[in-house]
């Protein structure tokens, strides 16, 4: 289940608000400019499908997307505990950053934390199959899908290169670990 998780920047251990309800995680998110939807769709995939067979089975919605958003193209990233690079992947994307492009994801499968740092509030997002979100550029952020990580992701985008993490060096995400 999605959840929305709020904290002061220097209180890691007092919750502002905790939420499962998406119209409330929306409403906070849209407020600070990030964009939160639930979608429901009729599409049944596997975790086991490729990455066409995905992306074929949700086109109708990413080309309506792309569309709003003037992204070029999308393609499928998946995580698994067994993957060779889970580790390292982790380990660099756990680290506060930012993006020059907007990051946009579409959870297919499993879950995962964008953990936002924001007007001395951190916002930490726990997506779910179902949860489309997109963090505009420059918002300061994390991701964790924990230690034994299990997603499959839409990801949407018009240059890649905006996508390169610029990380500013600040260790907040080792005190606010994904809730």
């Amino acid at each position: 289940m999605s959840r929305l998780t709020i904290y002061h920047d220097d209180s890691p251990d007092t919750a502002i608000l905790r939420t499962e309800d998406a119209a409330t995680i929306a409403e906070q998110l849209n407020a600070i400019g990030v964009r939160f939807e639930r979608w429901e769709s009729p599409v049944t995939l596997s975790p086991d499908d490729d990455a066409e067979t995905i992306l074929a089975a949700y086109k109708p919605y990413l080309d309506t997307l792309m569309g709003v958003s003037g992204a070029g193209s999308a393609d499928v990233i998946k995580l698994t505990p067994n993957h060779p690079q889970a580790a390292p992947l982790r380990a660099k994307f756990i680290n506060e950053h930012s993006h020059t492009e907007d990051e946009v994801r579409f959870f297919v499968h499993g879950s995962g934390n964008f953990i936002l740092h924001l007007d001395g509030r951190i916002y930490d997002a726990h997506c779910t199959a179902g949860d489309l979100i997109s963090v505009p550029a420059n918002i300061k952020h994390w991701f964790d899908a924990g230690e034994q990580p299990f997603f499959t992701a839409l990801r949407i985008f018009t240059d890649t290169s905006g996508w390169v993490p610029h990380f500013t060096g600040d260790t907040i995400s080792a005190r606010f670990p994904a809730a």
